[in-house]
């Protein structure tokens, strides 16, 4: 028996020799990182450290309490706005960001027209910050203004809460960097209809078990990220009876109930607190290299990790690859964007794409790819999660628990679905494809570990 590692001409030419080999799919790791992997991965701390990570991501919890204004929630003023991904400037935001931005601006009345609220966004008339910095997420743009209605959840197991605004739909919406007039109606209606349904709705059902929906939704043909139909259905089943009973006019409970059956992606904007809860979860763990985060504003892909609380590690955000609505292509994309990236970081999205092989209909790739891609994850990641089991893989948990050592040592990124936003700000929806973060984002993680690490008794560097 011969065992070949990256050599394939070799393997090649033994196969047909009839030789019995067994290839062993390995390469280098990233160059100019093996000094600060051999330090990190002696760190005497690392083992324990992601064993606890991992274990507390998997014992979170995730039920819906409440959905409240964010003002209410978040506490959040009139003149001060959340976003996705990690902070940027008005200067460097790309397009989407700033069509959410300016949504906001509008829907809020802070001005008139796009062209005063572009003014007074450049003028630093308003601020912006992360949603992770308030324990919040958003899709593509992310953009949170006070007005916005937010699904509160909670975990109780670590007593943590999270939060998430309404999905909004495909196609032009905020999220996407659009703000023509209809879209500021449907957030007004939003705000004013919908919201105000729904808390009514699951303050009288009491607490719903999000997690298990997810379960449920992951054994259904749903990954969690660009496909929700399963969840999105089996959230409006068990809120329906409560909707009806709360004796909002007729015409309101049709409109929402038509509002969030047609929206396949409406359990999206529930997935992403859930999975925040359960990143959340393993945070604060001294020694641990396991990724907490993954986050994108249209201009910067950011990660944060276990062990280093909020400090955002980042690289260029990338150009998905996929397919394309109508007559837009490539140039009009742009780069990756959002926060719905957390549901990859807590397993989902592009790490169960074995679980969705319909999923390919709507990102590109083919069947096979799904399924390779979900094994690939399983390489870079400490843990699987029992609760998200995958029925093609005899029922295999999804790969949980990036590892930013693993990711340095076998050069496999992070897999994503995402939708992609049109570069220029008001264009919304473009597209949908798989994108991974820039390894840039792990090699600047693998510096800052090595500083921080233990250095092992008997051994000096």
């Amino acid at each position: 028996m011969v065992v070949t590692a990256g050599a394939e001409l070799l393997a090649d030419a033994l196969t047909a020799q009839a030789v019995p080999t067994t290839r062993v799919d390995w390469q280098p790791p990233v160059t100019g990182t093996e000094t600060a992997l051999v330090r990190t991965m002696t760190d005497p701390r690392r083992h324990s450290a992601n064993t606890t990570a991992s274990e507390r991501m998997l014992a979170a919890r995730a039920a819906l309490v409440d959905v409240r204004p964010a003002s209410q929630a978040l506490a959040l003023p009139p003149d001060h706005f959340l976003h996705a991904g990690p902070p940027v400037t008005w200067e460097r935001a790309s397009g989407p960001l700033r069509g959410g931005l300016i949504a906001g601006m509008l829907l809020e009345g802070l001005a008139d027209s796009p062209e005063q609220a572009e003014r007074r966004l450049a003028s630093g008339q308003v601020t912006w910050e992360p949603c992770h910095h308030r324990g919040a997420v958003g899709p593509m743009a992310g953009i949170v203004s006070a007005s916005m209605w937010m699904m509160e959840l909670r975990d109780e197991v670590h007593n943590h809460t999270a939060w998430c605004s309404l999905n909004e739909g495909l196609g032009k919406v905020a999220r996407y960097g659009a703000y023509s007039p209809d879209v500021i109606r449907r957030l007004r209606w939003m705000s004013e209809v919908l919201g105000p349904l729904l808390a009514r709705a699951v303050r009288a059902n009491g607490p719903l078990d999000i997690k298990a929906i997810v379960a449920a939704m992951v054994q259904m043909g749903d990954e969690g990220h660009n496909r929700n139909r399963a969840g999105t259905l089996m959230l409006l089943r068990d809120l329906m009876p409560a909707m009806i009973e709360t004796g909002v006019p007729t015409s309101d409970l049709v409109e929402s109930v038509r509002f969030i059956s047609g929206n396949d992606h409406f359990f999206l904007n529930l997935v992403m607190p859930a999975a925040k809860l359960q990143t959340l979860a393993g945070a604060g763990i001294p020694g641990s290299t396991l990724v907490t985060t993954m986050a994108r504003n249209g201009t910067d892909f950011g990660i944060q990790l276990s062990s280093t609380g909020d400090r955002w590690f980042t690289g260029p955000a990338q150009l998905a690859d996929g397919l394309y609505l109508a007559s837009f292509g490539p140039d009009d994309a742009n780069p990756d964007i959002g926060d719905s990236a957390i549901t990859e970081t807590a397993g989902l999205g592009g790490f169960s794409m074995a679980t969705a092989p319909a999923i390919v209909r709507f990102v590109g790739g083919t069947v096979a790819d799904a399924l390779a891609t979900t094994h690939r994850m399983y390489e870079i990641t400490v843990a699987e999660n029992p609760a998200y089991a995958i029925p093609i893989l005899e029922f295999r948990g999804a790969p949980t628990g990036i590892d930013v050592v693993s990711v340095l040592r076998t050069s496999i990124l992070p897999q994503i679905n995402t939708g992609m936003a049109g570069k220029v700000a008001g264009t919304g929806q473009v597209g949908a494809g798989l994108v991974t973060p820039p390894m840039d984002c792990f090699v600047a993680a693998i510096d800052t570990l090595a500083s921080l690490a233990e250095t092992p008794v008997g051994r000096q560097f």
